[in-house]
């Protein structure tokens, strides 16, 4: 048995680009910036590494980054990692790894507080409030049939 999933965590580096394929579904690319901190057991001093992942969304899933996220958000990526390759123009192969989404859950909207956690508290009270969040998933993915790499402008 094989299994090709990718969870990932992070807040967006740049805003979604969107585009439409020649056969009419729309895509939408954006980078995503996950981090990972821990403690340096020799000198106890904390460490941070950051990676950088590319994103592709089709269909309503696309329809949906471009029009909901933007640089910044906090986002939750359910997919799988693609490798595409291609000719540039001098003729040497170049590869691009990816996640391709299969469900997102955005996190709290920019304009509210409490981006560490997910509570804050209300004006005037001690008590917490939920944060809001959505959870999106699109039933309608793109078989491998349906998109081909040659037809990805990008």
């Amino acid at each position: 048995m094989n299994l090709n999933k990718a969870f990932l965590i992070g807040r967006l580096t740049r805003d979604p680009e969107s585009r439409t394929l020649p056969s009419g579904q729309a895509i939408s690319n954006f980078g995503l910036a996950t981090n990972r901190v821990w403690v340096n057991p020799d000198n106890h001093e904390k460490q941070e590494q950051v990676e950088f992942h590319n994103i592709v969304a089709f269909g309503k899933l696309a329809d949906i980054c471009n029009q909901y996220l933007t640089k910044g958000s906090l986002v939750l990526i359910e997919g799988r990692i693609q490798t595409r390759s291609w000719q540039d123009q001098s003729g040497g192969t170049k590869y691009r790894t990816e996640v391709v989404v299969e469900k997102m859950q955005m996190g709290p909207r920019s304009g509210q507080s409490g981006q560490k956690g997910t509570t804050k508290k209300e004006a005037g009270s001690d008590e917490p409030v939920q944060e809001e969040v959505a959870e999106i998933q699109v039933d309608d993915e793109p078989s491998g049939d349906e998109v081909k790499t040659e037809d990805i402008p990008f």
